[in-house]
């Protein structure tokens, strides 16, 4: 256990057992909190009798909502950014490690897992979900943009649906999350402590199998029509345009949710997924991410899309600029520019 009990540590039989315990901010991450788990990998990586880590969260609601975003507020209106950049360097770097972690890494992802939640759960070698699922990477509602290395997920997706994730920020299913590369198998929500307590005592495969159960339906395979067609465009612009046009009312709704959110967040945001499948490994993205958050951390948006959110909580953010058509490619391309010696670096290392 650690000394400030964000994150509770334990072993029993073959398994170490971490669980994020910050249930009131449903269990968001603290630079801490990365640094406890980084140091429960250490130890459990050199460890004999640890064959198995496993993370979960608790309480109810879910595994973990994200990063500590009203701390990286303050530190971006308040402070010099130095807090926040120290902050993502140590989580993409335990992003990282965790998908390259040598032994398994099993990540109980129910309940919401959002932002810097996916970070630390769907880079395991098993991911397992449950019909109390919800799973999103929100940030463009929040004048930010997707990081922790989820664009390499969400570039995997099939055909447009990362694209679409990516800008709205919708939440997947159970389902859909399994679909866009998210998960891995499904375990019911009432056995998931039982196949908790098998991973000290069975080898994971065997302790999944007793518990998983059938993959249930895709939401969003049924809109994969609209989606793909409507995102394949080459600008946000002619995505919402098209979207408008579609004649679908969910599709008219993501135009609407569009519209909303923050237009250089959107732009960038398009840029980075889009650049991501090329880029193809977690690590080059992870540097990506790295550059794209040093950049938006002195924007005048994030500070202002987490006020309207989560600080004053009116919803009526004040974009600047307003309007898609005003965000410039200049602008976007400053974002991916080179941070020199400031590069986090982490394809370097693992190349």
């Amino acid at each position: 256990m650690t000394a400030d009990d964000s994150v509770l540590r334990h072993t029993e039989g073959h398994a170490g057992y971490l669980t994020l315990n910050r249930p009131r901010a449903l269990n968001a991450l603290t630079h801490r909190m990365v640094r406890h788990l980084d140091e429960a990998l250490t130890a459990w990586e050199q460890d004999r009798e640890v064959a198995t880590v496993v993370i979960g969260g608790s309480g109810e609601r879910g595994l973990c909502a994200g990063g500590d975003i009203r701390a990286i507020h303050d530190d971006a209106r308040e402070g010099d950014g130095t807090a926040s950049l120290a902050f993502w360097r140590d989580e993409y770097r335990l992003n990282a490690r965790i998908a390259r972690y040598p032994k398994p890494y099993v990540a109980l992802m129910d309940g919401i897992v959002m932002g810097g939640g996916v970070g630390v759960s769907a880079h395991g070698g098993v991911r397992i979900v449950t019909e109390r699922s919800r799973i999103a990477m929100p940030e463009t509602a929040i004048g930010f943009v997707p990081d922790v290395g989820g664009l390499h997920l969400l570039a995997g997706a099939p055909g447009e649906l990362g694209t679409h994730l990516a800008l709205t920020g919708a939440s997947m299913s159970a389902g859909d999350a399994l679909l866009c590369g998210f998960a891995d198998h499904l375990v019911p929500a009432a056995r998931l402590p039982e196949c908790a307590a098998d991973l000290a005592v069975m080898a994971v495969p065997d302790a999944v199998r007793r518990h998983a159960a059938a993959p249930p339906e895709a939401e969003l395979a049924a809109h994969r029509g609209w989606i793909d067609s409507c995102y394949a465009a080459d600008t946000v612009e002619e995505i919402v345009d098209r979207l408008e046009q579609s004649g679908e009312q969910a599709a008219k709704h993501a135009a609407q949710t569009l519209l909303e959110h923050s237009p250089t967040a959107l732009k960038v945001t398009l840029a980075a997924v889009r650049r991501a499948r090329r880029l193809g490994s977690l690590e080059r993205v992870l540097d990506q991410d790295y550059r794209v958050a040093s950049v938006a951390l002195g924007s005048a948006d994030l500070v202002e899309g987490i006020r309207a959110r989560i600080v004053d909580k009116d919803r009526d953010p004040h974009w600047s600029p307003a309007r898609l058509e005003d965000v410039t490619d200049a602008e976007v391309e400053r974002h991916f520019r080179s941070l020199g010696e400031g590069e986090l670096g982490v394809a370097e290392v693992t190349a």
